[in-house]
C-alpha cells in the first residue's frame, strides 16, 4: 500500500460529517487518520510472524476482529468497518465499487485524556484505579472462557511465551552482567513453572484461560465524558489474548510499578481481586508480572539493532534494564505479616487497612465483601437487623473460616495479609492468630479507635453515598461496643492501637511494621 492513499483520505469531500483538518499517527502495523470527530484506522500490509496483514481479506478480517473485541469494552468508541474503493489515488469511502481496502471507524478523542497522559500530568487518581480495577474485573468474569480441551488452554501453552522471551532475549544481549541475570531469571521462571504447574493446570480446567485483553497499559485507557474506558486490545494473535485473566490484569499491575507508581498498582490489584474473588491467583502473580516486565525488555531491544544514533542506543539499553530489574524485583523472597483490625462498624477500620495495601503492598481480605460472595446479600426487609439473614453465627461463623483460608493462601503465595473484619470475639482473633502461626508469619492486631461521633458520621457519610459493602447501622454498632469481648493480656502484647481519624497514627503503624519487618 502506497503513501497515496493516506494521502488521498486527507480530503474533506470524502467524509460525511465536518472534519476539523487532518492528523496522521503511524505505528509499524497500522495508520490512523485523525478528522476531528472519528478516526479511521487502516492495517498495514506487514508480516511479522506474530501478525500477518499482506492481503487485502486478512485486512478486512482483522479489522472486523477489532471491532468485535473492542466493542466488548468500549462500544461507543469503535463503529464499524468500512470499505474503500476506487483506486488508491482517488479513493471512495464506504462506495459501491469492489472494495481494494478496509477501514475501521472510531470515535476519536483528545490524545491528552489517555491515562498515560493524565499520569505524566499527575492527574491520575485513586478514582481512576478503582474503575480500572472494577471495569477489568468485570470484563474478565464476562469474557468467554476457553475450553479445557482448546491448545492454549494448558501448562505448556500458557508458559511457552515465558520461554520465548529468554530465547530471544540472550542473543541480543553481549554485557556479562546482562546475561547473568537473564540466566538468574530464567532459572528462577524454570523453578517457578515447576512449582505452580499443577495450578496452572486447574485454571486451565476452571476456566481461568479466557478471551482477554492482551495489552492492558495506561497507554490503551482513556477518560470519555469522564469515565475510564479501555481500548487496542489485541486481535491479531490469538495466543497473545486467549490468556489466564490474572496475567491479563499482572500487565496493568507492572505497568503501574514500571512508572513508579507502587501504591497505585497494590490498590489497582486489591481491587481486582476483592471483585473477582481470584485470590488463587496470587501465587501466579509475581510470574506473571516478571514475564510482562521481559516482554517490554526484549521489545526494547528489538528497536536497538534499527537504531544508528549512539545517544538513542545507549537509552534503548537503559530502558531494557529498568524492564530487567524490575522482573528480578518479582523473584525477590518476601517479608510478610498477618494483620487484623478489630473495632465496630464504621470505625474506620477499612482505611487502616487500605493504608497498610498501599504502604506495604499487603491483600487487603473485607469480611463484607467475601460474606456476601458466601452468603449473597441481606434481605431488604432484614435489613439492618441482627442475628438474622446473612448475619447470623453461622453465617459469620462460615465468613472468618473464609476470610483466614483466603489469608493462607495469600500468605503461601508470599504476600502480606491485612484481613478487614470487626474480630469482636476472642474465638476469632484466636483462629485468625492460628493462621498466622501455620504459615510462620508475624501476627498483628490493629485495635481501631475513633469517638462515637466520628463514628456515626462517619457512618451517615458512606450511607448517603451507597458506595460502601456493609448494612450497618448504629442500631449495629451500639449492639457490638455492647457484646464486644475485649482482648486479653496476651493480644494486648501481640496489639498496637490506632487513632483512625489521626493520619499521624497511621503514619506511625506503617513506621513500625516497616521497621521490625525491613524487607517490606
Amino acid at each position: 500500500m502506497s503513501q497515496a492513499l493516506i494521502a488521498a483520505l486527507q480530503n474533506p469531500a470524502l467524509y460525511p460529517h465536518p472534519t476539523e483538518g487532518f492528523r496522521v499517527i503511524e505505528t509499524h502495523i497500522s495508520w490512523v487518520i485523525l478528522t476531528g470527530t472519528y478516526a479511521y484506522k487502516i492495517k498495514k500490509p506487514v508480516d511479522f510472524g506474530f501478525l500477518n496483514f499482506t492481503d487485502v481479506a486478512s485486512r478486512k478480517h482483522f479489522c472486523e476482529e477489532e471491532l468485535r473485541l473492542n466493542q466488548r469494552m468500549a462500544p461507543d468508541l469503535y463503529l464499524e468497518v468500512l470499505p474503500i474503493s476506487g483506486s488508491p489515488d482517488a479513493p471512495e469511502l464506504n462506495g459501491t465499487g469492489e472494495p481494494f481496502e478496509y477501514v475501521l471507524k472510531m470515535r476519536e478523542f483528545p490524545q491528552t485524556q489517555l491515562l498515560a497522559e493524565l499520569q505524566a500530568r499527575g492527574e491520575l487518581t485513586d478514582a481512576h484505579i478503582d474503575a480500572l480495577a472494577e471495569q477489568i474485573a468485570r470484563f474478565h468474569q464476562s469474557t468467554p472462557q476457553v475450553p479445557a480441551g482448546h491448545a492454549l488452554s494448558n501448562a505448556d501453552a500458557v508458559v511457552a511465551p515465558m520461554r520465548q522471551n529468554f530465547e530471544q532475549i540472550r542473543p541480543l544481549l553481549s554485557e556479562a552482567a546482562d546475561l547473568r541475570q537473564l540466566d538468574a531469571l530464567e532459572d528462577w521462571t524454570e523453578t517457578s513453572i515447576q512449582r505452580l504447574r499443577p495450578l496452572l493446570e486447574q485454571r486451565c480446567q476452571q476456566g481461568s484461560i479466557r478471551e482477554c485483553h492482551g495489552d492492558l497499559h495506561l497507554g490503551n485507557a482513556t477518560l470519555i465524558d469522564g469515565n475510564v474506558v479501555l481500548f487496542d486490545c489485541i486481535e491479531f494473535n490469538e495466543p497473545f489474548r486467549l490468556i489466564d485473566v490474572a496475567s491479563d490484569a499482572a500487565f496493568l499491575a507492572m505497568d503501574l510499578e514500571d512508572r513508579g507508581l507502587k501504591c497505585q498498582a497494590r490498590r489497582f490489584l486489591n481491587g481486582w481481586l476483592e471483585h473477582t474473588g481470584d485470590y488463587a491467583a496470587l501465587a501466579l502473580l509475581n510470574l506473571y508480572k516478571a514475564y510482562r516486565a521481559l516482554v517490554r525488555a526484549k521489545v526494547s531491544l528489538f528497536r536497538l539493532y534499527q537504531e544508528q544514533d549512539a545517544v538513542q542506543r545507549k537509552v534503548i539499553v537503559r530502558q531494557y534494564r529498568s524492564y530487567a530489574n524490575l522482573a528480578e524485583s518479582y523473584s525477590a523472597i518476601p517479608s510478610r505479616f498477618l494483620a487484623i483490625t478489630h473495632g465496630v462498624s464504621a470505625v474506620g477500620k477499612s482505611h487502616v487497612a487500605l493504608r497498610l495495601v498501599e504502604a506495604l503492598g499487603a491483600i487487603r481480605l473485607r469480611s463484607d465483601v467475601e460474606r456476601k460472595r458466601l452468603h449473597g446479600k441481606q434481605p431488604q426487609e432484614q435489613q439492618g437487623q441482627l442475628d438474622t439473614g446473612i448475619y447470623t453465627q453461622q453465617a459469620s461463623d462460615a465468613t472468618y473460616r473464609h476470610l483466614h483460608q483466603l489469608a493462607t493462601t495469600a500468605l503461601q503465595a508470599g504476600f502480606s495479609v491485612v484481613i478487614d473484619a470487626a474480630y469482636l470475639k476472642r474465638q476469632q482473633r484466636q483462629d485468625a492468630w492460628q493462621a498466622a502461626e501455620t504459615t510462620g508469619v508475624p501476627f498483628l492486631i490493629l485495635d481501631c479507635q475513633a469517638p462515637d461521633a466520628v463514628i456515626a458520621q462517619w457512618l451517615a457519610q458512606r450511607q448517603a453515598e451507597g458506595l460502601d459493602p456493609s448494612d450497618a447501622t448504629m442500631e449495629v454498632v451500639h449492639a457490638q461496643q455492647a457484646s464486644r469481648e475485649a482482648l486479653s493480656e496476651s493480644e494486648r502484647l501481640h496489639s498496637r492501637r490506632v487513632d483512625t481519624q489521626d493520619a499521624g497514627s497511621l503514619d506511625e503503624l506503617v513506621a513500625s511494621i516497616r521497621q521490625h519487618l525491613p524487607g517490606l
